[in-house]
């Protein structure tokens, strides 16, 4: 069975953003300690999965459980994460009695653009 689909209106989108703005903070900040710290972790891995582990993957692990922790939440509240690599969560909305996604950069203060369900950011347009 699946989930019934939530729908956001505008009012609603904006003050989820405020409560992911801080969780896609720490995405984008853990996302960039993994992949700085990828070089030298990636040979750790491999050595620990024959002798048991390490620190380095210990911390490494801990790193994408908290990434992932945070994703979770963040569509469990019915947003949609688009792009992990620049911050961008699109909102399920009905428009003129179809479904469209308003679409947040992280960076931005507010939602105040929109696009189609079957297009992306580049389609974004100002919501009137």
């Amino acid at each position: 069975m699946s989930e019934k689909q939530r729908y956001f209106t505008f009012e609603q989108a904006n003050a989820m953003v405020r409560m992911i703005r801080p969780m896609m903070a720490e995405i984008l900040r853990l996302r960039q300690v993994i992949l700085d710290r990828q070089p030298e972790v990636w040979p750790v891995v491999e050595k620990a999965a024959g002798n048991g582990g390490s620190r380095e993957a210990s911390l490494a692990a801990r790193e994408f459980q908290r990434l992932d922790s945070l994703v979770r939440e963040i569509q469990a509240t019915g947003a949609v994460i688009k792009d992990i690599n620049h911050g961008l969560v699109d909102f399920p909305v009905m428009r003129e009695e179809r479904e469209v996604y308003l679409c947040w950069k992280y960076g931005e203060d507010e939602i105040r653009f929109w696009h189609e369900t079957d297009t992306g950011f580049a389609s974004r347009q100002l919501w009137e």
